[in-house]
């Protein structure tokens, strides 16, 4: 029997062991990121926020591998192309949220030198983070229900009424009886 104390202290650990698994696979998602954007912009004449785009589609890549086969990997795998277009789609919304930050700094203030571009595409990821945790986390990889404890053998059986009928359990067939000898 768990106290509600125990049950929140769990719920906590928990809580604290996912955010550590998110942001493991998050971490190396900034990495690829922030990589592939300098890349782009260094070896290319590609405006910044389209750098940013392609690099953040790339995270995006990087990231549901890591998601499903190592921070939930534990939840639920039913429905793949569900939980790919939920996945998709919630990452487009961070993917608007992280770039346009970075196009309000470079368009609406002019801020587009190599060092302004890496501290607001890095504030548009952390903007978008926190609400990819909660959509991920929430609709994409949902966890799988607590598995119920069997009812110990001393438990009384719970009293019939109202409700489902259950079904009978199957019996087994009587053995047939011997014919009688005749003598």
């Amino acid at each position: 029997m768990t106290t509600q104390r125990g049950s929140v202290l769990e719920r906590v650990r928990g809580l604290v062991r996912e955010v550590a698994k998110f942001g493991a696979v998050g971490g190396l998602g900034v990495l690829v990121n922030l990589g592939v954007f300098n890349l782009i912009r260094h070896t290319t004449d590609l405006q910044v926020v389209r750098a940013s785009v392609i690099a953040t589609v790339v995270a995006i890549a990087t990231n549901y591998l890591g998601f499903r086969y190592f921070a939930y990997r534990d939840r639920a795998q039913s429905g793949r192309t569900r939980e790919m277009a939920l996945f998709a789609g919630f990452s487009a919304i961070g993917l608007v949220i992280e770039n346009g930050v970075l196009y309000t700094a470079t368009y609406g203030f002019g801020w587009d030198g190599p060092l302004a571009s890496n501290v607001f595409k890095f504030i548009g990821i952390g903007t978008a983070t926190v609400f990819r945790f909660w959509s991920y986390r929430t609709w994409v990889f949902k966890a799988l229900p607590p598995v119920a404890a069997p009812a110990a053998a001393t438990e009384p059986a719970p009293e019939p009424g109202p409700g489902p009928l259950r079904r009978p359990e199957r019996r087994p067939e009587p053995l047939p009886r011997p014919e009688p000898a005749n003598n």
